[in-house]
């Protein structure tokens, strides 16, 4: 009920709720017409088939237009949306590496981390350090400094390289250009213009899916350390 009452005090006076005694009023083809009581002018927006919208109730005396207010209560609403789908929300991804990392999962987790900043996005470098591999910090700055490497001349750096408890990070982002965007594939479309109908499946052929789907659970993909790369955002809409 709160969030109703709220946009209702958003919405400009319109109308006879306009009780301030005379208004400032742009006509409906953007003409000035002066200050006029609000009646009459109350009365030439009815007169077009129109209404008389408070935009600037803070003025003295406020200003009024003459106009369709429903047309103009879409316009915003679409302008709201032209703005939302325009706005870029940037997440920061994380990619764990491990000291004793290998070549193969090396290789895995840049090509990650060239994604995430390919679809516009942050990337923290995390070296995780357990046990006897604090008492070697040089090969985690070395690590680190060989993930910087990786991608020399294709990002910029956001955060140096900083100690987070038994941690070592990084954030960077990607440089304007540096990276195409990823193409998203196109539905195959069916003789009339729709996406093909999916096939209609029997009992027989949920139950030889269903027992595929069980032996393809147990393919591990994790690292020889049990760790994985972290595809989850752990912090989003970061300005730069």
């Amino acid at each position: 009920m709160k969030g109703r009452k709220d946009d209702k005090k958003k919405e400009p006076r319109v109308d006879r709720r306009i009780r301030v005694p005379k208004v400032l009023v742009i006509d409906s083809d953007g003409s000035r017409l002066g200050e006029i009581p609000t009646y009459q002018a109350l009365r030439m927006a009815q007169e077009q088939g129109l209404n008389l919208v408070e935009v600037s109730p803070n003025s003295d005396p406020p200003v009024c237009r003459i106009l369709d207010y429903g047309k103009f209560k879409y316009e915003q609403k679409q302008e709201a949306k032209r703005r939302r789908k325009n706005q870029v929300v940037v997440e920061l991804k994380e990619v764990k590496f491990r000291p004793k990392v290998d070549k193969h999962d090396f290789e895995t987790k840049v090509r990650h981390a060239t994604r995430f900043l390919s679809e516009g996005d942050k990337v923290k470098f995390t070296i995780m350090f357990r046990g006897r591999e604090l008492a070697h910090p040089e090969v985690g700055d070395a690590l680190l400094n060989r993930v910087l490497a990786a991608f020399a001349g294709k990002v910029l750096v956001d955060q140096e390289a900083r100690r987070e408890g038994r941690n070592l990070t990084a954030v960077v982002q990607a440089k304007p250009g540096a990276f195409p965007k990823p193409v998203k594939p196109v539905e195959p479309e069916g003789k009339d213009g729709h996406p093909p109908e999916e096939p209609d499946l029997d009992e027989d052929d949920l139950e030889d899916g269903m027992e595929d789907s069980a032996d393809l659970e147990d393919v591990d993909d994790e690292d020889e350390d049990g760790d994985e790369e972290d595809d989850t955002p752990v912090a989003a809409s970061m300005d730069g």
